[in-house]
């Protein structure tokens, strides 16, 4: 559980005046309104007669099922902290940012970006909050199989969190909607936008665990800027194989498919 700000325990203070609940039992169902992205409330406390279950528009069952006044008490402790969470920027997922995955066996899962916990309600958790700080507040996050992804709409910018790794891309002029990864673990990362379907590796780079990349290039077709033989169809040598290596590295942190590699590889071995 996220600890709370000096300005979040005053909220819970408030709230815990005004309804006449303990401050353990409003923080209970604070957290409870959070993880039901400020909709629904799954909870379970003495003061509110044990397990119960909220819901925004007046749907609400408690242990206590006949006693109405605790019932009214409740619900409008949990739609004022509905309230509260609401006006928290990028505290709640939108729910207009989908993730798909697709194992080999087909089957497809989906899902929404989980909330940021940007609020000044809550300490930031460094175990969430993985991306670059600079960065500021995502439009949305997710994760499936070995990764995590926050997109920054405002800035253009998208983290990617890979085997222990932290990349942030350029994602130029693209307004992403989702997410998904083809064929498992290892599985080409594709996510869609206004263009349709695109793979995330066709996006510039700019930087890798904090280290700015020298060119922000796709780093599918990272050939070198300059080309001094006179001939516009060459590259030089060592600057291939640079891309290559580049491209043997994205394949084993899964971010290409061993047929991609194969197919970038070609490529770039028939300019020499």
């Amino acid at each position: 559980m996220q600890e709370l700000t000096s300005e979040g325990q005053q909220v819970v203070n408030d709230l815990a005046n005004r309804h006449g609940f303990s401050r353990d039992a409003v923080t209970n169902m604070l957290f409870a309104v959070l993880n039901g992205n400020g909709s629904m409330a799954q909870f379970n406390h003495p003061e509110f007669a044990g397990s119960g279950q909220w819901m925004q528009g007046g749907m609400l069952m408690l242990g206590d099922m006949f006693n109405n006044a605790l019932k009214g008490r409740v619900d409008s402790l949990c739609s004022d902290i509905s309230r509260i969470l609401a006006n928290q920027p990028g505290l709640l997922r939108s729910g207009s940012f989908q993730s798909q995955s697709q194992g080999g066996g087909g089957q497809q899962s989906q899902g929404y970006g989980q909330p940021m916990g940007h609020s000044s309600l809550f300490v930031p958790d460094p175990a969430t909050n993985w991306w670059p700080q600079d960065l500021g507040s995502p439009s949305a996050t997710g994760r499936q199989n070995n990764l995590k992804y926050a997109y920054f709409a405002n800035s253009r910018r998208l983290a990617v969190e890979t085997s222990g790794q932290v990349w942030v891309y350029d994602t130029l002029d693209h307004q992403i909607g989702g997410f998904s990864q083809q064929q498992g673990i290892g599985g080409s990362i594709l996510f869609t936008s206004q263009y349709g379907t695109v793979n995330l590796a066709d996006l510039p780079v700019i930087s890798i665990d904090g280290q700015p990349q020298a060119q922000a290039q796709s780093t599918t077709d990272a050939v070198p800027a300059q080309n001094t033989s006179g001939d516009p169809h060459m590259t030089q040598e060592p600057d291939i194989f640079a891309a290559i290596e580049r491209l043997a590295d994205l394949r084993a942190k899964g971010i290409l498919t061993d047929a991609e590699f194969a197919e970038k590889k070609a490529e770039l071995l028939g300019r020499i």
